[in-house]
């Protein structure tokens, strides 16, 4: 019940992965036919799945399609990008703040009665404490909230509730609070704390807002999962610093056989919060677990855990030990249980321990270093095998008796990856209605499988068809960097917008005919309100002086798919991109004189190069830039 392993073995271990990391792995002519036929999307077919990527330090979610794994776009998040203009206009600039790049690690699709619906994807930034929500509607960020109030490294998020009523997050690391307060380190124990926050998401408009929040002890909160079915209600997390250790953590932070993983009942948080027995610390709702009973537990693990997946039933939990060769599996049943009976094996700072063999239905040989399992809704779970570079496919419990005797008998398959796979994916794991036919391992490392591209290289992304009782590997593909989890939407279950029709553009600068257009100025404030269509701005000129504050609007109003019209403003750092139907806006001081050519930077027709105009910048008190204008025309007249 209780495989341990030395880091110095692990090391031994890795190094000798790697010595065979330039050999090819072969197939048979019959076996790339069959898998290039698996995984093949015919010119002008289409995929049967989205695969929703976390971009890692890129700030973006890549989207791709299953099965032919082909990234199909990029959506902006947390860090500008010039190809879709993200970042340059005022409404995304504002979103953005003060933060230029992101960390993405865990994006989560909307549910409603533990099932996908298609409205939003929810994603974290590890390195500012933020979450962002993207509208499947249109595939663009609409919100980014944060920095979370009492937080640092958002790291273990995003998790979603049954029907979407919380974003559930928690920390990664830990920092004397309130936030701003300074400790020594070598205080850690008893001067830093973690967090777990409930994000309060509307459940018509996705508009997010935090809840409530739970002190912890300062572990660093690792993943987690939130709970269905008998597990309704509730949410549980790893950590992998139970010894509260706060320097040289590869070391000092992996002494113990076991860490801690929490067990949060978020209902009784919420219910807490309805009582009044939170304190408010920076504007939010602080519940202290020692003095409020029944929020939270905590459970001992395989040793620095890194998963921890609810399978769709609900009933059973899985932990995977990084520095055990086991997964551990919580019978959440026995947990109520436990709680009920307080079968407790004593607390830390008041907090009740669930007795380990109450709670724990048993640990699972799946090999060396296990990171995340997922499920395939028939009863069998999937776990990543970071050491072994493998999938493991083994058989949830109930088990017989001679399995329980003996669980290296419930391992079913093993494949090999190729190299350290790190997250894996099954459609609709997290839900009560798993797809079950594709996995996707993210590798962490592709050591060499594709051409050469220098010293900067690829991830590895490998389709894994899992339909039948063996596992196959079907198709491989290549990310940026760098993937860490993702989420499988059926494309027949969302119908995006590819255009935003007119009478959907509510912003109050648009215009939609050249007798609205024209340039404006009152004092040394001119506005610009501009059309763009193939293949003409109108105006097409905007004079202005130097000192001035300058805002364009600009309206694609175009009514047709994939007529996209960019607006790069030369020397000026501008760049916008307009879908059909779309206003933006940008503002900028006017600091230096010139005539500055302004063009479409988005391939829009036979006539694309011609569709420029000028922006005239004169010194101050000079040229026709003093007046109002008339429709159409820029400013003084033209």
């Amino acid at each position: 019940m209780k495989p341990t392993i030395t880091l110095n073995a692990i090391a031994l271990v890795v190094a000798l992965g790697f010595t065979s990391c330039g050999k090819q792995t072969g197939t048979s002519q019959a076996e790339r036919t069959a898998n290039a036929v698996a995984s093949y999307v015919a010119p002008g077919e289409k995929d049967e799945y989205y695969l929703f990527y976390s971009g890692g330090h890129s700030g973006q979610v890549y989207v791709a399609g299953i099965p032919s794994l082909r990234h199909i776009s990029t959506i902006p998040v947390f860090a500008p990008y010039p190809a879709t203009g993200y970042g340059f206009d005022e409404e995304s600039k504002k979103m953005l703040g003060d933060f230029s790049w992101g960390d993405v690690h865990h994006p989560a699709l909307s549910q409603t009665n533990s099932k996908y619906d298609g409205r939003w994807l929810f994603v974290n930034d590890n390195a500012n404490n933020r979450i962002a929500r993207i509208d499947l509607r249109d595939f663009k960020t609409h919100q980014i909230l944060g920095p979370i109030p009492n937080s640092i490294g958002n790291h273990g998020s995003s998790f979603i509730t049954e029907n979407s009523e919380y974003i559930l997050c928690a920390t990664r690391f830990s920092v004397p609070l309130p936030k701003g307060r300074v400790a020594d380190p070598k205080d850690y124990e008893k001067e830093f704390n973690g967090m777990v926050s409930g994000i309060k998401v509307d459940p018509k408009t996705g508009e997010m807002k935090v809840g409530w929040q739970i002190l912890t002890p300062p572990f660093d909160w690792d993943l987690g999962s939130t709970g269905k079915g008998p597990s309704s209600g509730w949410a549980f997390w790893t950590s992998y610093n139970t010894e509260m250790a706060h320097d040289v953590l590869e070391v000092n932070s992996t002494q113990n056989d076991r860490d801690l993983c929490a067990i949060v009942n978020w209902r009784a948080a919420e219910k807490a919060v309805a009582d009044g027995k939170a304190e408010a610390m920076d504007g939010v709702p602080i519940i202290d677990p020692a003095k409020v009973s029944g929020v939270l537990y905590f459970v001992p693990v395989g040793k620095s855990p890194h998963g921890m997946d609810t399978d769709p039933t609900g009933k059973w939990i899985v932990a995977g030990g990084k520095l055990q060769p086991a997964t551990t599996v919580l019978n959440f049943e026995k947990v109520q249980t436990a709680i009920n009976n307080k079968t407790f094996e004593g607390d830390f700072r008041g907090i009740p321990i669930l007795k380990y063999e109450a709670v724990v239905e048993g640990e699972v040989p799946v090999g060396l270093g296990p990171l995340h399992t997922q499920f395939d809704g028939k009863g069998n779970a999937y776990t990543s095998m970071f050491i072994d570079s493998a999938i493991v496919k083994w058989k949830l419990p109930p088990w017989t008796d001679a399995e329980k005797k003996d669980l290296t008998k419930v391992v079913l398959d093993k494949v090999q990856t190729h190299f350290s796979t790190g997250h894996l994916v099954v459609a609709g794991s997290d839900t009560t209605h798993p797809y079950g036919k594709w996995c996707v391992a993210m590798n962490k490392l592709s050591a060499g499988r594709h051409i050469n591209v220098g010293p900067s290289q690829p991830e590895s992304s490998q389709l894994i068809d899992i339909s039948g009782d063996k596992m196959k590997m079907i198709a491989e593909a290549y990310t940026e960097p760098e993937p860490h989890f993702a989420q499988v939407l059926k494309v027949s279950e969302i119908q995006p917008n590819e255009i935003l029709p007119k009478d959907e553009n509510k912003d109050p600068n648009a215009v939609w005919d050249k007798d609205a257009t024209g340039v404006t100025r009152t004092g040394n404030q001119v506005v610009a309100k501009l059309t763009a269509i193939r293949s003409r701005f109108t105006p097409d000129r905007i004079d202005a002086q130097v000192g001035d504050d300058l805002t364009v609007h600009v309206t694609n109003i175009e009514q047709t798919r994939d007529m996209i019209h960019g607006f790069g403003l030369i020397e000026h750092n501008i760049n916008m991109v307009m879908d059909p139907g779309e206003t933006k806006t940008f503002h900028i001081k006017l600091t230096k004189p010139g005539v500055f050519p302004f063009y479409c930077t988005n391939f829009c027709s036979a006539l694309h190069q011609e569709m420029q105009g000028y922006l005239v910048v004169w010194e101050q008190g000079k040229g026709p830039a003093t007046g109002a204008t008339g429709t159409g025309s820029s400013a003084g007249g033209e």
